[in-house]
C-alpha cells in the first residue's frame, strides 16, 4: 500500500472542499484534497450551477413563446421550437468550464488532487483504494444528498433533481414532490418549457419555509403559469399514477409521466466511515463550534455535513476560515447573516431577520416594505409583482433584516448582506445616493419609507 503525509488533508471536493484547499494553498499549506467523484461537488454539477441554466433555457424559451402569441413590447417571431438535448449541451459545456477552472485553481495553488473514495482509518488517517494517507488536520467536507422517500424509489419515471438537471426529453406532465426551493424552481423551469406541472406539498403552502406575503408573488406565477398545487396533500406511492391522500383522507389517483422527488437534503454522513471517528453529532449533522471543529481534535466538518442552513456560500465562508485557522491565523465563524436565495419566479431574497424572527427574538421593529410596482426600472423589465421589506429596531434604527421578491432580486442579497455586515441603520441606506433607474433604489425607498417619508409611494 502506497502512502502519503500531509499537514492538511480534505474529504470532498465542492466549494467548501475545494475553496478550503485553495486558501491552504496560498497560505503554504502542504494539501491534499480526496474527490470521489468531479469537482465543484454538488453546487457545480448537479445543482446550484446546472439548475441556473436549465432556468434560463425555461425563461428564454417562454419569453419567444410569449412574443408569438401576444407582446405588448411590438416584438413578433413564429411559435419557437425547442432542441431540449443542445439546450442541455449548453448546460454541461457552463458546468465543464467551472469545474476545469477549479481544477486549474488548486494546481496553480500546489493542492494534489487524488480522485478516488475515502474511507476513514482513523482521525489522522485515511485510505483512497490503495493508497493511505497521514495528515495532522482533517476537513471532512462531503457535503449533502437527496433525502428519498421508500415509498418513491428513484427509477425509471421517478427522478431526482440530479436527473431532472440533465433531461433527454420534455415530459407532457411532470408532478412535483416537495414545494420547497429545488421542486419550485425546477417546476417552473419545466412548465415553462411546456410540460404541464403539479405540485403535492404537505403543508398548507408552497416554501413553507417563508413567510406568506414573501411568497405570494411565486403563488400568482404559478397560477398564471396554470401549474396544479395540491397542498395538505401527503403521497401514498406510485403504480403507473401518483397516489396521494388530500386533506379530507380521500386518495386520488394522479396521472403523470415523471416524479420528481424534491422533499430535501441530507448531510452525507454515510459509506466513507465517519463511525470511526465517534465525533458528537447535532442530529443528523457533525456538531461544530464556532471555529468548524468537532468533537475530535484537528478533525473540522464544514459546509451541509454541518448541517443548515446548506448553503454554498456557507461552506465556502467556512472553508476560507478553516484554511487560515490551520495556518496559525486567528479566526471565528460569525457572520451576521448568510443570505438564502430562491431561483424561482419571481426570485425570493431573505437575509437576517424576518419580522416573525425579530419578534421572537423580542425585538421591537419597524418593518417597511416598498413595492417594485413603483419602480420605473421594474416597470421596464415588464416585472411590477413584488417588493423589498426591511426589519430594523425600533429604537437605534440599525437593520437586522431584509426580504425581497422580485425580477431579478437575487443580485440585491448582496447589498442586504453588507448593510447588516456593517451594521447599517436605516439612515445610512436612506442617505445612500442609489443609481436610476434600478431595482436597488427600491433598497432606498424601503428604508425612507420606514423612517416616515419614502418618496415614490
Amino acid at each position: 500500500m502506497q502512502s502519503l503525509n500531509t499537514k492538511l488533508l480534505i474529504i470532498g471536493g465542492g466549494p467548501g472542499g475545494y475553496v478550503t484547499a485553495i486558501r491552504a494553498g496560498q497560505l503554504g499549506v502542504p494539501t491534499i484534497l480526496v474527490e470521489g467523484q468531479s469537482l465543484g461537488g454538488t453546487c457545480l454539477n448537479i445543482g446550484c450551477i446546472p439548475s441556473k441554466a436549465l432556468i434560463h433555457v425555461a425563461e428564454q424559451f417562454h419569453q419567444t413563446q410569449h412574443h408569438s402569441q401576444h407582446s405588448a413590447l411590438g416584438i413578433s417571431v413564429s411559435a419557437p421550437s425547442l432542441d431540449i438535448g443542445k439546450s442541455v449541451e449548453w448546460k454541461d459545456g457552463i458546468v465543464d468550464r467551472l469545474t476545469t477552472g477549479v481544477a486549474a485553481l488548486l494546481k496553480k495553488n500546489k493542492v494534489r488532487v487524488i480522485t478516488g473514495w475515502a474511507k476513514i482509518v482513523d482521525g489522522k488517517t485515511v485510505e483512497v483504494g490503495d493508497m493511505r494517507i497521514q495528515c495532522e488536520h482533517l476537513v471532512l467536507a462531503t457535503g449533502s444528498t437527496s433525502v428519498n422517500l421508500p415509498i418513491l424509489p428513484i427509477g425509471g419515471p421517478i427522478i431526482s433533481s440530479t436527473e431532472a438537471l440533465a433531461p433527454t426529453s420534455v415530459p407532457k406532465r411532470l408532478t412535483v414532490v416537495g414545494g420547497g426551493y429545488i421542486g419550485l424552481e425546477l417546476g417552473i423551469a419545466y412548465r415553462k418549457l411546456g410540460a404541464e406541472v403539479s405540485v403535492v406539498e404537505a403543508q398548507d403552502r408552497i416554501l413553507p419555509a417563508y413567510d406568506a406575503e414573501l411568497t405570494q408573488p411565486v403563488h400568482d406565477t404559478l397560477k398564471q403559469l396554470g401549474v396544479k398545487l395540491y397542498l395538505k396533500h401527503s403521497v401514498l406511492g406510485f403504480d403507473g399514477k401518483l397516489q396521494v391522500r388530500d386533506p379530507e383522507g380521500e386518495i386520488l389517483n394522479l396521472e403523470t409521466d415523471q416524479v420528481l422527488v424534491a422533499v430535501g437534503r441530507k448531510p452525507n454522513t454515510q459509506g466513507w466511515n465517519l463511525e470511526a471517528l465517534n465525533l458528537d453529532m447535532n442530529g443528523s449533522a457533525i456538531k461544530i463550534d464556532n471555529r468548524c471543529q468537532t468533537s475530535m481534535r484537528n478533525v473540522y466538518a464544514i459546509g451541509d455535513l454541518s448541517g443548515e442552513p446548506m448553503l454554498a456560500h456557507r461552506a465556502m465562508a467556512q472553508g476560507e476560515m478553516v484554511a487560515e485557522l490551520i495556518a496559525g491565523k486567528s479566526r471565528e465563524f460569525n457572520p451576521t447573516a448568510i443570505a438564502a436565495v430562491c431561483f424561482t419566479d419571481p426570485e425570493l431574497v431573505v437575509v437576517g431577520k424576518t419580522p416573525d424572527e425579530a419578534n421572537a427574538a423580542g425585538l421591537d421593529c419597524i418593518v417597511s416594505s416598498f413595492p417594485f410596482a413603483a419602480n420605473g426600472r421594474a416597470m421596464t423589465l415588464e416585472s411590477k409583482n413584488g417588493f423589498v421589506r426591511v426589519v430594523a429596531r425600533r429604537d437605534n434604527h440599525v437593520i437586522v433584516g431584509w426580504q425581497a421578491v422580485g425580477v431579478g432580486v437575487s443580485e440585491l442579497s448582496t447589498a442586504f448582506a453588507q448593510s447588516l455586515e456593517m451594521g447599517a441603520r436605516l439612515e445610512d441606506i436612506g442617505g445612500t445616493i442609489h443609481a436610476h433607474p434600478t431595482l436597488g433604489e427600491a433598497v432606498q425607498e424601503a428604508a425612507l419609507r420606514a423612517l416616515g417619508h419614502a418618496l415614490h409611494l
